[in-house]
């Protein structure tokens, strides 16, 4: 790797780390530029998982005052998101690279209309609720469970706008803040980075020095992210949210 390359890998680790912190898909500034310098897409992936760990992990304690009175929903999500990135990280290297190409752009395209229409949803559910008199589970209940279970696989596969899908079931299922939500995001995503990357230590080959340079760049950029998307209100979160999937989306579409 030249001096160049190197540079450009860590300023590709802040990017992914800010966006990632902020909503995700930092996973699309940073996988691609692996690819540019030659990487395998199996290195490359494996890499970049290990790399964003430290960033995840900065921007959960840039949030750590959104955590606060979680911390039994942490341990039930945080299960949840450790056996479905297990799975995922199994996933990625049993089926070929083209498994999720049709089904990845579909599913954050669906959680992108839960992001948008999450405010009208959840006044409609909580007036259904009102009129039979029942209560909203705490925690949201086994399919929201079952929804970060999937969505976890995922981000253990590949994680390309996994923050998007885990922001639209919980914004659905659950009534609390958005930034709370973000919150609980950064850390299901750090678990779920830390068990594939664990998995991948066994089982697959890095590029150590993009590993490294991903690691401090995007570490820097969780602490820059909670400090920039601490301050966004709920409109503007929901529009940099639906700018970030649709580029997602773009993105995988044409790859």
């Amino acid at each position: 790797m030249t001096i160049w390359e190197a540079v450009a890998v860590l300023a590709a680790g802040v990017g992914a780390g800010t966006i990632n912190t902020i909503v995700g898909s930092g996973t699309l500034i940073t996988f691609p530029v692996l690819l540019a310098f030659g990487l395998p897409p199996v290195t490359a992936n494996v890499s970049n998982t290990l790399g964003l760990v430290p960033g995840s992990l900065s921007g959960a304690f840039g949030y750590r005052r959104e955590l606060s009175g979680q911390r039994r929903r942490l341990l039930r999500f945080g299960i949840t998101a450790m056996l479905g990135g297990l799975g995922g990280a199994i996933l990625l290297l049993a089926l070929p690279p083209e498994a999720f190409a049709i089904v990845v752009p579909a599913l954050i395209a669906v959680a992108l209309v839960l992001v948008v229409a999450q405010p009208a949803l959840s006044a409609r559910l909580r007036a259904r609720r009102e009129r039979s008199g029942t209560a909203a589970h705490p925690d949201g209940g086994p399919l929201l469970l079952l929804g970060l279970l999937v969505a976890s696989a995922y981000g253990g596969y590949f994680g390309a706008a996994q923050g998007v899908i885990y922001l639209s079931l919980m914004g659905l299922l659950l009534n609390e803040d958005l930034q709370r939500l973000n919150a609980i995001k950064n850390v299901l995503a750090a678990i779920v980075n830390g068990i594939a990357a664990v998995f991948f230590l066994f089982v697959a080959t890095f590029d150590w020095a993009a590993v490294a340079l991903i690691a401090l760049g995007s570490t820097l950029g969780g602490l820059l992210g909670a400090k920039i998307g601490r301050r966004l209100p709920p409109v503007a979160m929901r529009a940099v949210i639906v700018v970030v999937g649709l580029l997602a989306i773009v993105r995988l579409l044409v790859r």
